[in-house]
């Protein structure tokens, strides 16, 4: 009889616990199709969070190379720019928005597993996941014009304007000194008192870090002067315009054109570039 009671009420608790995340869902607009794969995107954190939260409006959307392991994005002098992954087939590439075709690319060494870029004044910094290593370019040749050693790995890159910042899966953004990459200073992400770990790539907006969180459809806010998140947005509706493909792998990539007020998202193998606007 003891253990049957405990049973049932594990099985209370988990029909409760569904039922809650289900209507959050619903009510918040994140489930648009009973296509969408529910595994690839958890939400429980905004389930927790009392910081506000954002859904989306898809603007318009883009083609987006299928077989690009997307790991970093940025927006600059109107072309996208794409760094993507994988030993032997990471590039760094410039793309053209409306027909996603590459403009200008460069293979990396095949040693090397690229990771997130940033562009700052005239080079582009490029960070590898688990090779310590920080490749330069010229942002006008995409020549290489050094590398710089660091310690750890690398996840996502943005700047703020001065400091290249960097992730690195943990909830700590590093900011580092762009001629020598040395940590500046640090901030510890946390919702409240909770750490916001997993953190990818960044973007720097209107003043706000935003982030991936690895696996999970969303975007966290992050203040850059202490670390506080400020909102989240649930990118959760994205799937629905995405086919039923086990290709298509997990949300990364934000970019923002300053001059025109746009934000792009996209993913990991993913056929689009979303343009989209946050919506209460």
């Amino acid at each position: 009889m003891m253990m049957s009671s405990v049973k049932e009420e594990r099985i209370l608790r988990l029909t409760i616990t569904v039922f809650f995340v289900v209507t959050f869902l619903f009510w918040t607009g994140g489930v648009f199709s009973e296509d969408v794969p529910q595994q690839q995107f958890q939400l429980s954190r905004l389930l927790k969070t009392k910081m506000p939260i954002s859904s989306i409006v898809v603007k318009n959307f883009y083609p987006h190379d299928t077989g690009a392991f997307t790991q970093g994005l940025f927006f600059h002098e109107g072309c996208i720019y794409e760094s993507t992954g994988l030993n032997g087939k990471s590039i760094l590439a410039r793309k053209e928005v409306i027909t996603g075709k590459s403009l200008q690319e460069v293979k990396i060494s095949y040693k090397y597993f690229g990771e997130g870029i940033a562009v700052l004044k005239r080079n582009i910094y490029q960070l590898t996941w688990q090779n310590e290593t920080l490749l330069i370019y010229s942002v006008r040749s995409f020549k290489k014009i050094r590398e710089i050693k660091y310690h750890g790995e690398g996840w996502g890159l943005t700047s703020d304007g001065k400091h290249l910042l960097m992730s690195d899966g943990s909830s700590t953004i590093t900011f580092r000194d762009p001629d020598s990459f040395k940590v500046v200073r640090e901030i510890h992400v946390r919702d409240g008192e909770t750490p916001v770990d997993h953190l990818n790539e960044l973007e720097f907006i209107k003043g706000e870090i935003w982030a991936n969180i690895f696996t999970e459809d969303i975007i966290v806010r992050i203040s850059p002067k202490n670390g506080k998140v400020t909102g989240w947005i649930n990118l959760s509706a994205l799937r629905s315009y995405l086919p039923r493909n086990e290709s298509v792998d997990v949300l990364n990539g934000i970019a923002y054109d300053v001059n025109t007020d746009r934000i792009f998202v996209t993913g990991k193998y993913w056929p689009k570039i979303f343009e989209i606007q946050l919506s209460k």
